[in-house]
């Protein structure tokens, strides 16, 4: 009997060991530098972007096809995501470096409360356009319901672009700068 009770117990203490590692490692990953360095490598795709429309926080309607002339990266995100939060200082980067050569960054907020949305906004001196999505229309047109997840609108209007996963700024740069120099 003494045995089967060591073997449980050391079951168990592995089961728990596992789990702490796995939480340590969780925070290192999403509170440390690592998330903010990781990116996911982008998928080249060739459809029609969507046209559909969302209101930004002062409650105007803006389309999709307001931006004809612009490489455009649509962002989906939420408040309470951890890769979102650790690639907007990014975004925000890429955004300012390079809206002054036809970029144009749409953030899309998948589903937070306004009040909750601002409060983000503020807190990370977003000068990019966000939209409210209360009901996710942009993941079920993108047909993705991960965060985050982003999509690059080239000038003739096709997603050639997909990223469904935190971005880093040498992936920006290596996937979104040369359309914007075409």
């Amino acid at each position: 009997m003494a045995k089967k009770n060591n073997k449980f117990i050391s079951w168990v203490l592995l089961g728990v060991g596992l789990i702490v590692l796995g939480l340590v490692t969780t925070g290192v990953i999403f509170k440390g530098n690592l998330l903010s360095d990781y990116s996911v490598t982008p998928v080249a795709v060739n459809f029609p972007a969507p046209d559909f429309a969302l209101n930004n926080l002062d409650g105007e309607r803006v389309s999709i096809s307001d931006f004809p002339q612009n490489i455009v990266l649509i962002n989906n995100w939420a408040t309470w995501c951890p890769p979102c939060r650790a690639e907007m200082p990014t975004l925000l980067k890429y955004f300012k470096d390079h809206h002054e050569d036809g970029f144009m960054l749409i953030g899309i907020n998948a589903g937070d409360p306004k009040a909750e949305v601002v409060k983000f906004v503020d807190e990370y001196n977003l000068t990019f356009p966000i939209l409210l999505d209360p009901n996710n229309q942009s993941l079920i047109v993108f047909d993705n319901d991960s965060l985050p997840s982003s999509y690059v609108i080239d000038r003739h209007g096709n997603v050639v672009l997909a990223w469904t996963g935190p971005i880093n700024l040498p992936m920006l740069e290596k996937y979104i700068t040369p359309l914007l120099e075409e």
